[in-house]
């Protein structure tokens, strides 16, 4: 029997599930799996499980983010499966390079410009290969479609006109997880349309000279239900009486899997996979800086001919954290054990105010007044 290909993986959410799964049936004679990377132990275990109890293999060895170079140094493997978060895309792409493997990633391939070339002077620069997993390209009526052109079935194709409508089910679940944080995603624009422009790159053997790009936010969000008289708000629907009656609420209980992989692993890394699809979001530019530009205008007691700002976010919030190696995360200070330890943390319990405002309030409308300062969701400047 010829030798198998060796493949480690990093990010064990919903998604791995295709992969490991995947390597632990269909292709358990041509390719192993050696190593799992996350930066939550409880999912690493949890998928462990799973090749255990369905698929009769042994554990594979786990190793935390910051360990990514020992696995790759230890473990050998010939591919790293990238299956995380799509803004951490590049830097397991680029770096498995560099230590010599090749990838195969999860779409998107990244979130932006800036990191897609980093990626293509990686693959130029180390002679490794990349392959971006595009499923959709593979569903048999899709082949089909794509069959039909090659063969000229309908002649030669001038123009597409391409709509895809997600319902309340699917449509609404982005909104639950991490992807709603547009800095993790790039925006369903890039997470999710990524299939449709492949679809049709696929479809007739092209590739576009231009390509831009319209949305808006009109449904989901605090401010679009507010505008629709919606009174009655939760952050999270594991523990709150309101999501009850909330037909877009997420019971991780009621999930198996979920509660697994995301319930259960929570205490590690503070994501809550149950969101709310209408929630919270804000800008320092204006909320702040409209104390400055008052001053001045105060000071002087003149109007501005012209107003313009810049602003960046480059300390607070997940991205920046992990680009200084922090790897222990929490969602908000209240019962986590690591904010315990984090300066930047609020105990709301040694605040007899702020106790009875927010941390006795929060049943009613879902606020936590001590969410961690390096979460995700965070959009607003700490720079300007």
């Amino acid at each position: 029997m010829a030798v198998r290909k060796k493949y480690a993986q990093i990010g064990l959410g919903g998604r791995a599930r295709f992969f490991y799964e995947a390597i632990a049936s269909d292709y358990k004679d041509t390719s192993e799996l050696v190593a799992f990377c996350d930066i939550n132990q409880t999912r690493m275990d949890y998928a462990n499980k799973v090749l255990k109890e369905e698929y009769n293999i042994a554990p594979v060895p786990t190793y935390s983010v910051d360990l990514f170079d020992e696995m790759i140094k230890k473990e050998k493997p010939d591919y790293v499966l990238v299956t995380s978060i799509d803004r951490t895309h590049h830097k397991y792409i680029v770096r498995a390079m560099e230590l010599g493997c090749d990838v195969i990633s999860e779409k998107p391939m990244t979130t932006d410009a800036e990191k897609a070339q980093y990626i293509l002077d990686a693959i130029k620069r180390t002679g490794r290969n990349l392959r971006v997993t595009f499923n959709y390209r593979y569903a048999p009526h899709n082949t089909k479609i794509r069959e039909l052109i090659m063969n000229g079935a309908i002649g030669d194709v001038f123009s597409v006109h391409f709509e895809w409508l997600l319902n309340t089910k699917h449509g609404a679940d982005y909104f639950r997880r991490w992807h709603r944080d547009k800095r993790n995603s790039g925006g369903l624009l890039v997470h999710k349309s990524t299939h449709h422009f492949d679809l049709v790159n696929f479809w007739l053997g092209t590739q576009p000279k231009t390509v831009f790009s319209m949305g808006d936010l009109r449904f989901y969000g605090r401010e679009n239900a507010e505008n629709r008289g919606v009174t009655k708000f939760y952050n999270r629907a594991h523990g709150s009486k309101i999501a009850k009656n909330d037909p877009f609420a997420l019971d991780l209980e009621e999930n198996e899997k979920l509660k697994a992989m995301y319930l259960d692993a929570e205490k590690e890394d503070g994501y809550f996979r149950d969101q709310s699809v209408f929630g919270d979001g804000g800008g320092l530019l204006v909320h702040k800086s409209t104390h400055h530009f008052d001053l001045v205008n105060f000071w002087l007691g003149t109007q501005p001919k012209t107003v313009f700002s810049m602003g960046d976010l480059r300390f607070y919030g997940r991205e920046n954290a992990e680009n200084r190696g922090v790897t222990q995360f929490y969602n908000r200070a209240h019962g986590s054990k690591y904010a315990k330890d984090d300066p930047f943390a609020l105990n709301l319990e040694e605040n007899e105010t702020l106790k009875a405002m927010y941390l006795n309030a929060e049943k009613e409308d879902g606020y936590f007044r001590d969410q961690s300062v390096f979460g995700d969701g965070i959009n607003i400047e700490d720079t300007m």
